[in-house]
């Protein structure tokens, strides 16, 4: 797949057309491209246009979510939401055996534009297309391959577009709800965005803002009017099945989930709590590893925080569990020498518990299910080392 963008961008550096007349016969379609069960950045499908003119020997797609491997410093800018994305406009052919080979379904809605405006589009993402005016400040809710497609539409023909907000038939949902609906076969991907994206995600999205999903942009347009002579009419002239659907991504019930795997996690905390409890004792390497583990854990999500470009890992709750001074008490904990310090501590820990799990249910900010055995297991510990500090006012022994 590397070599692929590469080749595109290669192509599209040197070989991208002048701006022609179309002829009359000129059709410009909107692609929407099926999601993929391999790779979770293609779990969400993919949007784009066409612009197809035989009499001018003219099939070409234009392609805003490719970007170019060989940035400097790729995965410093990528990580750091940096990387700028860039149109590339290419033969449809080439467009279309790359979802061929992965066996993702194409379809096509053939826009009922008069020949003018298709010549503007046409010009628009050609000009758009070229070296200095490609590239963009991808967002992945807010200014992708997808939601770019009505914005373009919408600049070129302007108030001539009626768009109907009543398309998305499902109301109230939050953009990590609307991404939840397409990551099943994706456990740890799912997690990981719940981990990583803040509280932001989870307002109510906008009918506009549903228009970041390749799906909803194939609705969307199925429901736009065009004004033409003073009346309304469908803009979708008509569809196509450019690659049939292949069977149905299967449910895969992977055994190691997060859910699974946190559960495992939290028993083995639960346990030796349990031993320590019985013995009267202290397991300073369990305590090593989960303060070190919950410090560095914060320490990755306050740098998404503040030391990134990225707009939507801002306001981030994971912090109240994932703690990042974990990392500085540690040491604290491994010499046990103030049990005051320790005991306090401990008693913050279970208050930001504690508020991390009304932020949830007042739906602030919405968590994974694979963190409850997590969170039972960091209180239940917690509030065992609040204890066991509790009996010891000056010096601790273990």
């Amino acid at each position: 797949m590397k070599n692929i963008y590469f080749l595109l961008f290669f192509v599209t550096s040197f070989g991208y057309s002048q701006s022609i007349q179309l002829s009359p016969s000129a059709e410009l379609s909107v692609i929407t491209c099926g999601p993929s069960d391999v790779d979770l950045y293609a779990t969400f499908g993919h949007s784009a246009f066409r612009i197809l003119d035989i009499p001018n020997n003219i099939d070409r797609v234009y392609n805003y979510g490719t970007f170019n491997f060989n940035t400097p410093n790729f995965y410093t800018k990528f990580v750091r939401g940096q990387l700028l994305y860039q149109l590339s406009a290419y033969d449809f052919a080439s467009f279309l055996y790359s979802y061929h080979q992965e066996k993702r379904w194409v379809k096509g809605q053939v826009l009922d534009l008069t020949s003018e405006d298709v010549q503007k589009v046409y010009d628009f993402l050609e000009n758009n297309a070229k070296p200095e005016n490609r590239l963009y400040k991808y967002e992945f809710f807010y200014d992708n391959c997808s939601t770019r497609l009505y914005d373009v539409m919408e600049k070129v023909l302007g108030d001539k577009l009626v768009f109907n907000p009543l398309y998305a038939k499902e109301e109230n949902l939050s953009h990590r709800d609307l991404i939840q609906m397409y990551l099943a076969n994706h456990p740890w991907g799912d997690f990981g965005i719940d981990y990583a994206l803040g509280s932001d995600i989870d307002r109510k999205a906008t009918s506009r803002d549903y228009l970041f999903l390749p799906d909803y942009v194939y609705d969307a347009f199925m429901e736009v009017k065009i004004i033409e002579n003073g009346e309304e009419k469908p803009i979708v002239k008509r569809t196509e099945d450019i690659l049939l659907e292949f069977d149905d991504i299967p449910y895969k019930n992977s055994f190691f989930s997060p859910l699974v795997v946190f559960i495992i996690l939290a028993s083995i905390v639960l346990f030796f709590t349990y031993l320590d409890f019985k013995r009267r004792s202290r397991n300073r390497l369990l305590d090593i590893i989960l303060f070190s583990t919950t410090g560095l854990l914060g320490i990755v999500l306050l740098l998404l925080w503040f030391a990134t470009d990225q707009t939507l890992t801002v306001n981030n709750f994971n912090i109240l569990w994932a703690f990042a001074p974990n990392i500085i008490f540690v040491f604290v904990l491994s010499k046990a020498k103030n049990s005051s310090i320790i005991k306090y501590y401990m008693l913050s820990l279970l208050l930001l518990l504690d508020l991390l799990v009304l932020l949830w249910i007042f739906k602030i900010q919405i968590f994974s299910i694979a963190l409850v055995p997590i969170l039972i297991a960091l209180y239940t510990r917690y509030i065992y080392l609040w204890v066991y500090f509790r009996k010891y006012q000056i010096k601790i022994k273990d």
